[in-house]
């Protein structure tokens, strides 16, 4: 996915999307974590690229999320200046924290988001138009009280993202602002395709969930064709590894080109 003709000199800080984290260890530690960004972190560190994995609240605010991305860089980068790779939610997060919060002694040279709806999904309108108004204060009632932060998802809409976010978000002068796009073309079974469909007849091309309209910000690099939301990050990816393995085919990298000479 991540391809370089010069070392970046600054570390690069990998922000992860809605229900994202860095290490996922669902059998405490008698079985190795699941890794948000598996694979995309060796492919860096074999460049000899320093990398910084943020962790932020799965589905909290863009705002508690922009907080605790820019607590994770204070934290592990030491003082030297970053440049950001943001996949998803995680490019909104990032957005914030750079133009909102300016943290101390954080210095933030480069934002590349990959599929960030900067523009809003239309599946996220659909998926609060289905359940409705006067049901979600309930729904995320109980979803509080099983421990799950409710707010990042009303703040992923086309409506709030063009109408409130965007226009209190401006770029800061200073920081390069770079962007990928993907498109995918769901098979029957693939568990993007219905909200494919939904995002295209609103949106046009997309990945499943982010069309490539809503993708583009600041310097647009390109659209990654044939991937969808979670091949971007490698995740899909891996069941077909599995699969190869299992059958004792060779496993096979699949993960889209992204340069980082830009930065």
């Amino acid at each position: 996915m991540l391809k370089t003709e010069a070392t970046p000199k600054y570390p690069i800080v990998l922000a992860h999307g809605l229900l994202g984290f860095d290490e996922l260890h669902l059998a405490g530690s008698y079985f190795p974590g699941i890794h948000y960004w598996r694979g995309i972190t060796e492919a860096l560190a074999a460049n000899g690229i320093t990398v910084i994995t943020a962790s932020v609240p799965a589905s909290a605010s863009i705002e508690d999320r922009a907080a605790k991305l820019s607590e994770n860089i204070l934290k592990k980068a030491g003082g030297r200046s970053v440049n950001i790779i943001a996949h998803s939610m995680g490019g909104l997060d990032s957005r914030y924290m750079i133009s909102r919060l300016k943290p101390p002694n954080v210095k933030v040279l480069s934002l590349t988001t990959i599929a960030t709806p900067h523009r809003g999904s239309a599946f996220a309108d659909y998926i609060l138009e289905r359940i409705g108004a006067t049901r979600i204060p309930r729904i995320y009632k109980i979803m509080r009280s099983l421990g799950i932060e409710t707010g990042a998802f009303g703040q992923l809409t086309q409506r709030y993202i063009q109408e409130d976010f965007n226009p209190r978000t401006p770029d800061l002068e200073g920081v390069r602002y770079f962007s990928y796009g993907a498109t995918a073309q769901p098979s029957l079974w693939s568990a993007f395709r219905h909200s494919h469909r939904i995002v295209e007849r609103a949106e046009g091309p997309n990945d499943g969930l982010v069309s490539v309209a809503s993708s583009q910000w600041g310097d647009y690099k390109g659209t990654i064709p044939s991937v969808s939301h979670l091949d971007l990050i490698n995740w899909t990816n891996r069941l077909r590894w599995l699969a190869w393995e299992l059958t004792g085919n060779e496993r096979k990298s699949v993960m889209p080109p992204v340069t980082l000479n830009d930065i």
